[in-house]
């Protein structure tokens, strides 16, 4: 489906700034809509040429009310309609002025009955900056006066003033962002005169206004008095633009106050105020911070848990003398520091993902620190980025990329060597990811067997691979890997693939 902007480029001659005024009016017309009980559609003349005269209408919005059933089951933004069929926007078009009228709309779902219902129309013209760029239709089924309630006869006056609002110019405010939590005229309204004494309050107003512990009668109180920030109120009415402030009252009463003046010819008529009750939606959001520091407090304790398990086994690896015994420490310190990597990630971020690349790189520092010497120089480089990826699936990789670069180290530049160079790659496809550990150091022996290796590292690296990661790792010289120009002709290529779930 088209948007308001396509539309209009297409269509009209109206400019960035015109679009942006209607793209305001859209932004904030559910108020118009449920206030006048009536569908909303926003329609621009369709100039095909340059000099060419206009004969008919595009919908580039629409809106439905809250308040009452909607005339239009269909959308009806993008269709076209001769000026023929609709007189009174017409009129509104070439005059300027606000035009009533009543028109006849066929309707298939009304069944046997009469396909064709009355309709009333109000054709609003929109202005900006004085200039004429649009129509607004409000339309509504006919409805008799005496069949008005009183909030629809509160709501209908507050309405006709937006509708010359619109008219003048003055509706919508150039400086105003309405949030998706910003109250509805369902939620609950009070309307004041121009030195904000209540003229009205809805009863869901007068809900909300029980909630932040006012229960006397409202009517002919001043907003101060009701409980309402008087800075908030000062600040809309001396700069004519809408105020949205949040009352709390005690721990467990949150009140969204959304106040919108109402201008005539430049001058403060009144304003309507609207309330929602958002108790319930802050409570879930502390809790919902309480939550994520409870758990990032849980990934910080493991972390600690593990350095601690860590320092252990250095302190016991000082006191080993056989060296075979020494490695075994060492290599089991790594283990568990490469885990504590990831939890230390998550404390710092919270949630259930961390992005690996995050985890990869302290990872070759880790290594690059216990196992280079300075005769025997080894550099590590890391291409592509890494995925976002779960938690338990980020640890289980962290292992074995650990023993990977671990294993590249010892076997292929062993003592003696001159060192060289390890290549970590990651790539990401649709189905998880890839990551190769390329050294151009002495090797594979010419018999090797991965899966007969009885190597413990590789062993973990093995069983984690298919088990908790539920993906295959190869280990092949590199001469046997791309055959590409840029082989070297010595080395070794460790690749693991892993699957996971990923965001699309």
């Amino acid at each position: 489906m088209s948007s308001l902007s396509d539309l209009v480029k297409r269509h009209s001659e109206l400019g960035p700034e015109d679009r942006v005024h209607l793209r305001r009016l859209i932004g904030s017309w559910n108020l118009l809509s449920d206030l006048s009980f009536a569908d909303l559609l926003l329609v621009v003349p369709v100039v095909r040429s340059q000099g060419d005269q206009p004969s008919r209408f595009v919908t580039v919005g629409q809106v439905r009310p809250a308040t009452t059933q909607t005339l239009y089951r269909d959308d009806q933004v993008g269709r076209f309609f001769a000026y023929d069929d609709r007189p009174v926007l017409v009129e509104a078009l070439e005059t300027g002025e606000v035009v009533r009228g009543e028109s006849r709309r066929v309707d298939a779902s009304r069944g046997d009955r009469d396909p064709e219902e009355l309709v009333s129309v109000i054709a609003v013209p929109v202005r900006r900056s004085g200039e004429l760029i649009a129509v607004l239709s409000y339309e509504a089924r006919v409805t008799t006066e005496r069949d008005r309630s009183e909030l629809e006869r509160a709501y209908l006056r507050v309405s006709n003033r937006v509708i010359k609002m619109i008219a003048n110019g003055d509706f919508p405010f150039a400086f105003d962002e309405e949030s998706e939590l910003a109250p509805r005229v369902g939620d609950g309204v009070i309307i004041v005169d121009a030195d904000t004494k209540v003229t009205y309050s809805s009863p869901n107003a007068v809900s909300a206004l029980h909630r932040m512990g006012f229960h006397a009668n409202a009517m002919g109180r001043d907003l101060d008095d009701l409980g309402f920030q008087r800075d908030a109120l000062r600040t809309a009415f001396r700069l004519r633009v809408p105020v949205t402030d949040e009352i709390e009252r005690g721990t467990s009463t949150n009140v969204m106050m959304r106040l919108l003046p109402l201008l005539d010819g430049g001058d403060i008529t009144g304003a309507v105020v609207l309330l929602r009750d958002v108790s319930d939606l802050r409570r879930q959001e502390r809790l919902l911070v309480s939550m994520d520091a409870t758990i990032r407090e849980i990934h910080h304790r493991v972390k600690n848990n593990l350095q601690t398990v860590s320092s252990l086994l250095r302190l016991q690896g000082r006191r080993v003398e056989v060296p075979e015994a020494k490695q075994a420490i060492d290599e089991s310190v790594r283990r568990i520091r490469s885990i504590a990597l990831v939890h230390e990630i998550l404390a710092q971020e919270g949630g259930d993902d961390v992005e690996f690349e995050e985890i990869l790189r302290p990872i070759v520092a880790m290594v690059e620190e216990a196992l280079v010497a300075p005769d025997r120089p080894i550099t590590f480089r890391v291409v592509g980025d890494g995925p976002i990826m779960p938690a338990a699936t980020a640890s289980s990789l962290a292992v074995v990329l650990t023993e990977l670069l671990q294993n590249a180290v010892e076997h292929g530049y062993p003592p003696g060597s001159e060192g060289g160079h390890v290549t970590i790659e990651m790539e990401t496809g649709p189905e998880g990811l890839t990551v190769r550990v390329h050294d151009d150091g002495a090797g594979l022996p010419p018999d090797f067997d991965l899966d007969s290796s009885d190597g413990l590292g590789l062993t973990i690296a093995r069983t984690l691979a298919a088990g908790d990661l539920g993906g295959t790792i190869t280990l092949r010289p590199v001469a046997s890997d791309s055959g590409g120009a840029n082989a070297a002709p010595s080395g070794a290529v460790a690749q693991i693939q892993v699957r996971f779930e990923r965001d699309r």
